[in-house]
């Protein structure tokens, strides 16, 4: 009972699980034969093996550049600044966003590191897009990450910049809103 009682444990540390949930999932994995235990092991294991920071974006992929940097079809004209890729999922798993993105890498409090700040201005020099949506979730830490952003947005010269309409809940999350949600966010930005 004592490997039960660890791996439920191990298993509350994950967002939006509770202990009943934990519990749920660690009595699930004990009715599974060995052969499909050492599957979802070494999927987790190996999660990391293989994965790229893009040098572009800040996205994760296979491969550097990442493939929404080198699809040929996307809008090149607009970019939308985005918290953290779990962000970037939910806009590409919605299917209602066709440009590029910037992965700012989490939210932050206040000032982006040197570096941060560097590669979102190399990014924007580079692309030069005629638009600039932020895309920072509508809590405390992404109206922060907002005005940090707005900052260097205006001192690399961008003049459009828009920012996602409240369609999302306060204190919510992006990589937590549903398709319609993102929709009416993304149709209602306004300019900053």
């Amino acid at each position: 009972m004592e490997s039960l009682d660890s791996l439920t444990d191990a298993l509350k540390k994950f967002p939006g699980l509770g202990p009943k949930s934990a519990r749920r999932i660690a009595f699930y994995l004990l009715k599974q034969d060995d052969s499909e235990l050492k599957r979802i092991g070494s999927l987790v294991s190996n999660l990391k093996k293989g994965l790229k920071v893009c040098s572009h974006c800040g996205n994760i992929s296979g491969k550097n550049p990442c493939s929404i940097c080198t699809d040929p079809l996307r809008d090149r004209d607009i970019l939308c600044i985005v918290d953290d890729l779990e962000s970037l999922s939910a806009f590409e798993q919605s299917g209602i966003y066709n440009g590029l993105y910037h992965v700012l890498g989490g939210r932050f409090a206040g000032e982006l590191t040197d570096e941060s700040a560097d590669f979102l201005t190399r990014h924007i020099r580079e692309l030069k897009p005629n638009e600039v949506i932020i895309a920072t979730s509508p809590r405390i830490e992404g109206d922060m990450s907002y005005y940090t952003v707005v900052d260097i947005l205006r001192g690399a010269g961008v003049e459009n910049v828009t920012r996602l309409a409240y369609g999302l809940p306060l204190g919510g999350s992006i990589e937590l809103a549903d398709r319609m949600t993102l929709h009416t966010a993304l149709e209602g930005r306004r300019k900053v």
